[in-house]
């Protein structure tokens, strides 16, 4: 009798125990949004060490720093690392914009947007370079600036390696005769210079990419399912402010603009009832298991904007998984909160 009640009480522990331990797998992928305040433009690394490593813009404009945690959710309380700071004169002297770090060769890099102490809208790409383990410590190099062909409004630099071959996408002036920025693409020859082949794959055409500026900038790769995925954000940065998206099949030229589809609608957008307002500027991740899309993003939680709404400073850093449809597409949830989408179905259910 005695065993049979140790066997009884054994067996509801051990369901207990199961219930609890899925209850915290399921409570680990939610996020505790915003994971970053005031952060623009965030992008996330996840580093062969198991770190989160977390750069974005600071709404001063006036630096580049880097969080370092062991989960995203950590990212919040994580101590910023300031590892560089804008010049007094000259080029990389204001509007310090939108850092990605990103591990090259044994080398860690941060590229990113600078105009100059003079001339705040003289904006161009820049590098830095760390050969440190560690992002957070070590001495960060400046590399100076990455000279596209148009070097004419340059911003907004990711880079991404297909088949052995590393490529940058970037925003910048894409007409002679309407005022606009585009998303090129190039072959990159070192991590800090591009090859003389530079094309256009993506300009501002549809009625949602042109509200308040004619926009397509804030580039983001990710590889799946035999296709290449770039998102981009378009408009003005306020609530019109939407997340778009390109797809080229991976085996494809990527080079030739024709390689590239585009939807054309955004993908994920302002939407009132979730208090979601201007999301952009997204970048991709993955969970601590290494097996769930994580989507990285900005966004407000108001619409009211007095005055220019660069200078707003609350864009808060948000997290959401990304779900895939049967026939290979990311779901990005629009109706749902970020934290919905976590049982939530690629159909939307």
């Amino acid at each position: 009798m005695i065993n049979k009640i140790l066997k009884l009480f054994f067996g509801l522990t051990m369901i207990f125990l199961g219930f609890n331990l899925s209850a915290q797998e399921i409570k680990e992928i939610e996020f505790d949004n915003p994971i970053a305040v005031q952060r623009a433009d965030p992008f996330v690394t996840k580093a062969d060490d198991g770190n989160y490593y977390f750069i974005a813009t600071v709404p001063q404009y006036d630096r580049i720093e880097i969080r370092k945690a062991k989960t995203i959710n950590g990212i919040k309380e994580a101590t910023p690392v300031v590892i560089w700071r804008k010049h007094e004169k000259g080029p990389m002297g204001n509007h310090i914009w939108a850092p990605e770090l990103h591990r090259i060769d044994g080398k860690w890099y941060v590229y990113f947007a600078a105009g100059s102490a003079e001339e705040k809208w003289n904006i161009r790409m820049y590098a830095l370079s760390n050969s440190s383990e560690d992002p957070t410590k070590g001495e960060w190099k400046e590399e100076g600036q990455i000279v596209s062909n148009r070097d004419d409004f340059s911003l907004d630099a990711t880079t991404f390696e297909l088949d052995g071959q590393r490529y940058m996408i970037w925003t910048d002036r894409a007409s002679d005769t309407i005022i606009n920025t585009g998303l090129y693409i190039a072959e990159m020859t070192s991590p800090t210079s591009l090859a003389d082949k530079q094309v256009v794959i993506s300009q501002p055409i549809y009625e949602w990419e042109i509200q308040g500026h004619r926009v397509n900038e804030g580039p983001a790769v990710l590889i799946r399912n035999g296709k290449v995925f770039v998102t981009f954000s378009a408009s003005a940065t306020d609530s019109n402010y939407a997340i778009g998206l390109l797809w080229a099949d991976k085996e494809a030229d990527l080079l030739d603009p024709d390689s590239w589809n585009k939807l054309p609608e955004p993908v994920f957008y302002s939407n009132p009832e979730l208090d979601r307002y201007g999301p952009g500027h997204n970048s991709f991740t993955k969970t601590d298991d290494g097996q769930t899309d994580v989507m990285i993003y900005h966004a407000r939680d108001y619409k009211n904007i007095e005055g220019e709404p660069l200078y707003d400073p609350n864009r808060h850093t948000r997290a959401r998984v990304l779900k895939w449809t049967e026939n290979g597409m990311p779901y990005f949830g629009q109706e749902k909160g970020d934290n919905e989408m976590t049982s939530t179905t690629p159909d939307g259910s």
